[in-house]
């Protein structure tokens, strides 16, 4: 899995910030899609990174209905490291640096405050696809 560096996502344009997760939500309620959120706050701006599906499934649903994605987890897993803890519901307050193109645009990136470690779930989800097939 390519990782990025600090220095690579500034040299392809990207603006990097610091912000605070404010909740973290693993949840089903779109439309059946594991997703897991995280709400982070900037100075004067705010935005939730996720909304990936990580697995299948609904309330009431029969058995065959659920489909858990083991990339899935391990992109949770992933995303706890870069951030520094071993339990999803310590990440609330936790700082992160952020990666985006600018003022208006989705955060691309996560990553540690203080370590050059980073997170990215195209690139995560684009290396699985092209290895899957």
């Amino acid at each position: 899995m390519k990782k990025w560096t600090y220095k690579q996502l500034v040299e392809i344009g990207k603006e990097i910030e610091n912000a605070t997760i404010e909740n973290v939500s693993l949840n089903m309620e779109n439309y059946g899609c594991l997703t897991l959120d995280i709400t982070l706050k900037g100075n004067g701006w705010g935005c939730v990174f996720g909304g990936y599906c990580l697995g299948k499934g609904y309330l009431g649903a029969n058995d065959d209905c659920f489909k858990g994605y083991d990339k899935g987890l391990e992109a949770i897993m992933r995303i706890m490291d870069v951030v520094g803890v071993s339990d999803l519901n310590k990440m609330v307050g936790k700082n992160v640096r952020v990666a985006s193109e600018g003022w208006g645009s989705k955060v691309t990136a996560i990553g540690n405050i203080l370590e050059d470690k980073w997170f990215d779930y195209e690139l995560f989800f684009e290396k699985i696809e092209k290895s899957d097939c």
